[in-house]
């Protein structure tokens, strides 16, 4: 593991939370006047004191069956992507890279994603049946003629799948606005709890 990553790891520890508290403590005593002229040695000692009690964080092993179903959908939007890069024109490659983005954003949040069915089963569709299907369509026909207008003003092959790109961007934008509509509403919950636990707040939304 880098050093870069193991110090992260540490500063979101319990042993870094609890030391850091015990060390805050150890400055507003300095404030209050009541650390003395030693209070840097007794932040510090309060620091390490928190630090050593502190109970070990607890190791997961286990893997939720959100994280599993949403893991999956990775690996498959990943393999899709490999063969596009390989098949298809740059602005193609362009718009499936960028609703790649999206959907890589949805499933990065597996909990919230497997609590909502509805939401899980457009992902996945998404991802196993309709941007698979309109790109395998679109791959089959001769470049030519999937690049050629067609009479009567009628879109070509290739514009008609960067439609149907869009439509397929814009159905994922929704699952994520919808994901972001629950955290908003959850920070409004919060402030609620907050606001009837301890009086008024300077987080109310509305």
């Amino acid at each position: 593991m880098a050093t870069s990553e193991r110090a992260l790891r540490y500063l979101g520890s319990t042993r870094n939370i609890v030391g850091s508290c015990l060390a805050l403590l150890g400055l507003v005593a300095h404030f209050l006047g009541l650390a003395g002229a030693y209070w840097p040695v007794v932040v510090v000692a309060l620091y390490g004191a928190g630090a050593l009690l502190a109970p070990p964080d607890r190791v997961r092993l286990t893997i939720s069956h959100a994280e599993v179903e949403t893991r999956a959908l990775r690996a498959d939007l990943d393999g899709l992507l490999g063969r596009v890069d390989r098949r298809f024109p740059e602005d193609v490659r362009a718009a499936v890279h960028a609703l790649a983005e999206v959907i890589g954003g949805v499933l990065a949040r597996a909990e919230q994603l497997t609590a909502s069915p509805d939401q899980l089963h457009v992902v996945s569709q998404t991802v196993r049946r309709y941007l698979p299907a309109s790109l395998e369509a679109y791959a089959n026909l001769p470049r030519r003629y999937a690049l050629a207008r067609r009479a009567g003003r009628e879109r070509s092959a290739h514009e008609e799948l960067l439609e149907q790109l869009a439509l397929l961007d814009a159905q994922m934008g929704k699952v994520a606005e919808a994901m972001h509509r629950g955290d908003e509403q959850a920070l409004r919950d919060q402030g609620r709890f907050l606001r009837d636990r301890f009086g008024g707040s300077d987080l109310d939304l509305g």
